[in-house]
């Protein structure tokens, strides 16, 4: 009797055989192909738990190989790995988006469109096993958009000092709203005076505090100012807690909020320093209702 032989690969997973195939290039090409990426399905790779080992040997013509069931075995225990975009904000992840081309787009459109937190933004590559919701560029940049605040300009209206010095209720308003005081210190110049420092009436309340002290806000309100405008007042923060009312902290070392933030009374917003037109560390603290300045110890201190 003649038997007929065919050259067959034995075929073993984690050391256990599992079948045998005729074609081993055929058969781990096809493996192969199932592991990589699917662009279009946000795939960036599927790991299998091991890859097949393969052993030549002599089988008889009539036996089967089984290469379609060797193929189940290897890839049944696959984990897809996704590949997606996000764009953060302050580092944050914001919203999710299948291309780095979507996510640039938003990006862009909100630099465009001038957004206050264009800055803040960013985009970073991301892997996971579960596939995130994606955004549609328009709805990104919809949710995404700040409008920059602008800082209104202020006209001041000065009482003569006389008014003043007393702790007279001439010139007070209610502001409808209660203050407490931004800082803990020692009050070194007040409302209305002429010091030989300045050459205008002054506008606030000055607090000598320790450089850094913590400034808080008398109020809870908006922030319509955070930075350094070049007028004297250094590094500053104004808030506003509505129907016109606004309070301005000046000369900080630092400041802890920014444009646009809302604040509760008693939130530290800024440092004691001595940025500015400023001969020392203080804090230069007005109180403000509809562009005009008020004596702060009416209401604080």
């Amino acid at each position: 009797m003649v038997l007929f032989y065919n050259p067959t690969y034995e075929v073993s997973l984690n050391g256990e055989v599992i079948g045998y195939t005729s074609n081993k290039s055929e058969l781990q090409e096809k493996i192969n192909t199932y592991t990589e990426a699917d662009e279009e399905n946000n795939i960036a790779f599927i790991q299998i738990d091991a890859m097949p080992t393969y052993r030549l040997c002599l089988l008889k013509k009539d036996l089967e190989t089984n290469d379609d069931e060797i193929y189940a075995k290897v890839t049944e225990k696959g984990t897809p790995y996704y590949k997606y975009y996000a764009i953060t904000e302050e580092k944050e992840e914001k919203f999710y988006l299948s291309s780095f081309e979507d996510a640039e787009e938003v990006i862009e459109k909100l630099e465009e469109k001038d957004s206050a937190n264009q800055d803040d933004l960013g985009i970073v590559e991301k892997y996971g096993k579960e596939l995130k919701d994606f955004t549609s560029v328009k709805k990104c940049v919809s949710k995404l958009y700040e409008e920059k605040v602008v800082v209104p300009t202020y006209t001041y209206s000065y009482a003569p000092a006389s008014n003043y010095s007393s702790g007279s209720s001439a010139g007070k308003v209610s502001l409808g709203i209660s203050l407490i005081n931004p800082v803990s210190g020692v009050i070194t110049s007040r409302y209305g005076s002429n010091d030989s420092v300045r050459d205008h009436t002054h506008a606030g309340l000055d607090i000598a505090a320790p450089y850094g002290t913590t400034i808080k806000a008398a109020a809870s309100g908006t922030v319509t100012f955070s930075g350094n405008a070049g007028d004297g007042f250094g590094n500053y923060v104004i808030i506003s807690h509505g129907n016109g009312v606004t309070t301005v902290y000046a000369h900080c070392s630092s400041l802890l909020v920014s444009a646009g933030q809302t604040v509760s009374q008693g939130e530290a917003i800024a440092r004691v320093g001595s940025t500015g037109n400023s001969t020392g560390n203080h804090l230069h603290f007005e109180v403000r209702k509809n562009g005009v300045t008020y004596n702060p110890q009416y209401y604080t201190y």
